[in-house]
C-alpha cells in the first residue's frame, strides 16, 4: 500500500526526472528567483507611490506577510522535514537552499500571498498571478529543494495568511 509520504517522494522523483531530462534546471532557477522577497518589496512600494490602489495593495501584502512569517518559521522548525536534496543518498543539486528544512515552502507561500493580493486588488491579473505562483512552486521541486506536499503546504499558508489579513484591512 502506498502512503502519502511515499507518494510525495515518488511524485517528487517524477517531476525532478522530467525537468532534468528536458534540461529545465536553469529555467527553474530563473523562475524561482522571481519569487525572492526583495522583488515583492519593490513592487509594493512602487505601487504605493504610483497607483491609486497602491496603499490597499501594500497594506494587504504587509499584513499578510506579518501573519505568514511567524507561522512559516514555527511550522518549518517544528516539523523539521529534511529537504529532498539532503534526504536522498547520492542526490546532487547545484542549487543551494536558504535553510535546512523543507515544509512548508516559503517561496511558494510568499508567491501565493502575492498572487492573492493581486487577485484582490487587480482581479484582471489573477490568472496570470496564480500561474506565476504555481510556477514558483514547481520550480522549487525542479531544483530539488521541496517535495510536492511542501508546495501544497506553502499554498495553504499563503492563501490562509491573505484570508486572515483581509479581516484587518
Amino acid at each position: 500500500m502506498v502512503n502519502i509520504a511515499n507518494l510525495d517522494k515518488l511524485l517528487f522523483c517524477h517531476i525532478l526526472t522530467f525537468c532534468r531530462e528536458h534540461k529545465l534546471n536553469q529555467f527553474a532557477k530563473q523562475v524561482s528567483a522571481t519569487g525572492d522577497g526583495h522583488i515583492y518589496v519593490y513592487l509594493a512600494v512602487g505601487l504605493l507611490f504610483l497607483h491609486p490602489q497602491g496603499s490597499h495593495f501594500f497594506n494587504l501584502m504587509l499584513v499578510s506577510y506579518i501573519i505568514e512569517l511567524p507561522l512559516y518559521l514555527l511550522l518549518k522548525n517544528f516539523i523539521r522535514r529534511n529537504r529532498p536534496c539532503a534526504a536522498f543518498a547520492g542526490f546532487e543539486s547545484d542549487f543551494q537552499p536558504s535553510d535546512k528544512f523543507s515544509l512548508p515552502s516559503g517561496h511558494t507561500a510568499a508567491a501565493f500571498i502575492m498572487a492573492s493580493v493581486v487577485m484582490h486588488v487587480f482581479p484582471l491579473l489573477a490568472v496570470m498571478a496564480f500561474t506565476w505562483a504555481m510556477a514558483i512552486g514547481l520550480s522549487r521541486i525542479a531544483l530539488g529543494v521541496h517535495y510536492p506536499l511542501d508546495i501544497l503546504a506553502g499554498i495553504a499558508l499563503g492563501l490562509g495568511a491573505v484570508s486572515m489579513a483581509e479581516q484587518f484591512i
